[in-house]
């Protein structure tokens, strides 16, 4: 793919653009691209979705293949390979399974030079899915060696991916970067989200914002918080994602099965400001049972100063450090002894890891650093050699490179 005068032409296909980690890192990363290098067009799947106006507002066009949620079919493929004849773009990126499927039979048949996937999970427990999702992913990993690069977010995605039968050699470590100037300390935020919550102003709040899905496991953080609220009396539980609300049936029925009293719970649902909920929280929680590659949620609470608890699932672990404290999954008693010691700290002890935190954020996971490490991924002459498959395009690989860090990352970025 080498350089020219016109930037190369870039088409983003995403399974939806409904609010969510890949959508996120879509919309931050795609709105940093210089346009005199690349000029970017994102599909989704299906119609609609809250990222949409940010993508438009950010003057990318966005189209939609008109799909029904969980109904693939060849008419889909059809108008994809029409779409894509008529924007003939030089490469095409992928994000999620169904999308990379699809995306990857529709650019080979309309004779797309470069196709790239990008994974976001790391081990997943398949069954708590449709099983459309499992042959997905079974096909993707026979289809993986004729694609030209697999972006990974996370090193615990690339080896999960690898022992499903994902092609190692194309794979690429790009972590998610978070927006320092959005997501960052903000005072006023805590005195404001316990008003308008009907909290007191020393109410302490421990948060956790996630969709209601088995991957969270909001029933650990629901029984977790059932051992500390006698111990801790002036703590409140924020959260907030799709799904989580006192009228979601399968929620209530988690709630109803758990010891924590619903009056200690703040549940907020699908929120459009999560940057004032992180700066209000004293510690923020990811009670995650399976899955993560790279939590969205871990690195804007600790941009915004907030210190985590998390387990070790994906590379929570690597990404906290030692600003936070790291427990095993699916253990809520381990969860809450880790949280009970954190809200034990002394309020000097706490406030120093959130510094340590958003530092840590800053020196590894900034935006703009991660846009450019894409960009320069997008715009690399090797694709010209390496693509439809017939070659490999010399990706950086953590097999290559042994196993490093990410406080390794200035010299791998």
């Amino acid at each position: 793919m080498a350089a020219t005068a016109k930037p190369i032409r870039l088409v983003h296909l995403i399974t939806s653009l409904k609010v969510g980690g890949a959508q996120a890192h879509l919309v931050k990363t795609v709105s940093r691209f210089h346009t005199d290098r690349i000029a970017s067009t994102v599909i989704s799947l299906v119609p609609g979705g809250r990222m949409a106006q940010d993508l438009r507002a950010a003057g990318i066009p966005v189209l939609s293949l008109g799909m029904r949620p969980g109904r693939p079919g060849p008419l889909a493929l059809l108008r994809l390979i029409f779409l894509l004849r008529r924007l003939r773009p030089h490469l095409v990126q992928t994000y999620l399974y169904h999308a990379d499927l699809l995306g990857f039979l529709a650019a080979r048949l309309a004779g797309v030079p470069g196709v790239f996937w990008n994974v976001r999970q790391s081990s997943m427990d398949f069954s708590r899915y449709r099983r459309t999702t499992g042959l997905t992913v079974r096909l993707c990993a026979r289809l993986s060696p004729r694609v030209d690069r697999i972006l990974v977010n996370s090193r615990a995605g690339l080896k999960a991916h690898a022992l499903l039968g994902y092609d190692a050699t194309r794979m690429v470590v790009v972590p998610n970067g978070f927006e320092l100037s959005r997501f960052r300390p903000h005072p006023p935020s805590y005195g404001e989200v316990r008003q308008e919550l009907g909290l007191g102003p020393r109410a302490r709040l421990v948060g956790m914002l996630a969709r209601f899905d088995p991957q969270k496991d909001y029933g650990a953080f629901l029984h977790t918080a059932g051992l500390l609220q006698a111990r801790h009396p002036d703590v409140y539980f924020l959260l907030a994602g799709k799904g989580v609300t006192f009228e979601n049936p399968a929620f209530a029925r988690l709630l109803a099965a758990t010891p924590v009293d619903p009056a200690r719970l703040r549940l907020l649902g699908e929120r459009p400001d999560p940057p004032r909920l992180l700066a209000a929280l004293e510690w923020y929680v990811s009670s995650s049972a399976f899955g993560e590659g790279f939590a969205n949620a871990i690195g804007e609470a600790m941009a915004c100063g907030v210190p985590c608890v998390v387990t070790d699932v994906g590379d929570s672990a690597d990404i906290v450090g030692d600003t936070g404290l790291v427990v095993p999954p699916r253990q809520p008693q381990g969860l809450a002894h880790a949280l009970d010691a954190a809200l034990s700290l002394p309020e000097v002890s706490r406030a120093a890891r959130g510094v340590a935190a958003r530092a840590r954020i800053r020196e590894n996971f900034d935006i703009d650093r991660i846009a450019a490490r894409l960009e320069s991924l997008y715009l690399d002459p090797t694709l010209a050699q390496a693509s439809n498959g017939g070659g490999s395009p010399s990706p950086m690989t953590l097999f290559q490179k042994g196993t490093p860090t990410w406080t390794d990352l200035p010299r791998l970025y």
